[in-house]
């Protein structure tokens, strides 16, 4: 079973656009929200991480749009941790409304300092993210042995 976090957001009429839908500038901020949900429905918040001195730089992001979101409604983003490693991490995200599902995401991050150079996730937080998420000890190369 994957562990995944379930972000509410209601959408604002400043996130829709003349047509009335949401503008797709503001779906990556609500892929931000659920990132952030779910680390902190892990056990620890991104606040932590970088108190620590870790911070995940944005390497890529895609969103496939599928259906429109419009002013008022309540939307939904799943969120799921596809791939860790020292290096980087791999989020996936399901937007929907109602069982409607209204976009996909993905985000590639790398582990950078403060000072924006790469670093490598401490075998701490590895450990940590590893032991609330078995089931990615099983993916082959999610992991490091």
């Amino acid at each position: 079973m994957t562990f995944e976090a379930t972000t509410s957001i209601r959408v604002r009429y400043a996130e829709t656009d003349a047509m009335g839908i949401v503008h797709h500038a503001v779906y990556p901020i609500w892929m931000e929200l659920g990132r952030s949900d779910f680390l902190r429905e892990l056990g620890q918040s991104y606040a932590e991480w970088e108190r620590q001195g870790v911070l995940m730089s944005v390497a890529d992001l895609q969103v496939k749009f599928r259906a429109p979101a419009r002013y008022d409604e309540q939307v939904q983003v799943r969120t799921q941790l596809l791939e860790v490693n020292r290096r980087k991490l791999t989020f996936v995200y399901t937007i929907y409304r109602e069982g409607t599902r209204l976009a996909e995401g993905r985000t590639v991050h790398v582990v950078t300092g403060p000072d924006g150079r790469a670093r490598t996730l401490p075998e701490d937080l590895l450990r940590f993210v590893r032991s609330r998420l078995p089931a990615l000890a099983e993916l082959p190369g999610a992991l490091p042995g």
